[in-house]
């Protein structure tokens, strides 16, 4: 059984291009009180640095690490492996894929640099017997890794749509296609009109780029048409309402005074109708 061993802080570093975001959140406060209070309890995993082997890369813990910083330690425990950089990541992105809570951008990266992992190794899809999806993660299809690791073309201001939902994982896999000046157009168009494109939007956008005729004005057109089962909305500006309203009204507060207003008027009218019969 390996045995931890207590380490300096400023003897580790963070793995190059790790996928997986640190957040400086209510969870990483919590994180680094607990650690301040009881240390930390799950050793890092770490390997030597090939250009300087009394310092070492952290594999698993990146999250640890940043809390025992915060938490003002001065060492850590850590496990120490013995392993080449492609056996690490490999090591990096499936101790790190069991997480609940894992962004689109950091499985696209993390599959990525498995792949990538794996082609250096000779592990590919032409092994008998074995399918290469099945080395990169046991629970994706083929069809949704490749999905995610096209996500790694977006530039990183589409890449923020698909993280916060706004973007679909298909619409978006389309879109990684478009030339990157194409995508900083789409961007653009994106906010000036305050839509996002479906499904069938972006696989005609990726098709007028294929046939070189995809231009800014060409993009807006596309975002602009109505979607299919696209119910159509109704905007009243805030300046309009303010009048009827006091300013800590919140929006919720003010629909439910503005449906509850068409209530009584909507009566108002029917007894009217009444009158006039």
């Amino acid at each position: 059984m390996d045995i931890p061993v207590y380490v300096p802080l400023n003897k580790l570093h963070v793995f190059e291009d790790h996928p997986y975001k640190i957040l400086e959140n209510e969870e990483m406060d919590a994180l680094a009180s607990s650690i301040a209070e009881y240390g930390v309890l799950s050793p890092l995993l770490v390997r030597p640095m090939e250009e300087a082997p009394d310092e070492y890369q952290i594999i698993s813990g990146h999250r640890r690490f940043r809390a025992a910083q915060l938490a003002g330690l001065t060492t850590i425990p850590v496990f120490i492996k013995e392993i080449t950089r492609d056996e690490a990541i490999i090591l990096m992105v499936d101790s790190n894929l069991h997480r609940e809570r894992l962004l689109p951008s950091e499985k696209a990266f993390a599959y990525k640099m498995k792949l990538d992992a794996l082609k250096h190794q000779g592990k590919t899809c032409g092994q008998p017997g074995l399918k290469s999806r099945e080395l990169i993660s046991s629970e994706e299809s083929g069809r949704q890794i490749q999905r995610y690791i096209r996500l790694t073309y977006l530039i990183p201001e589409l890449l923020q749509q698909v993280d916060a939902e706004t973007i679909a994982l298909t619409p978006a896999y389309e879109l990684s296609f478009l030339k990157e000046d194409q995508q900083h157009d789409l961007f653009l168009g994106m906010v000036y009109l305050d839509l996002s494109p479906s499904l069938s939007q972006a696989q005609q956008l990726r098709r007028l780029s294929e046939e070189n005729l995809l231009t800014p004005e060409a993009i807006q057109s596309i975002l602009s048409r109505p979607k299919a089962n696209q119910k159509q909305r109704f905007y009243m500006s805030e300046e309009k309402l303010s009048a009827f309203f006091p300013s800590y009204f919140s929006p919720s507060q003010k629909e439910a005074h503005i449906l509850k207003a068409l209530t009584y008027y909507q009566k108002h009218l029917s007894r009217q109708r009444d009158l006039e019969r």
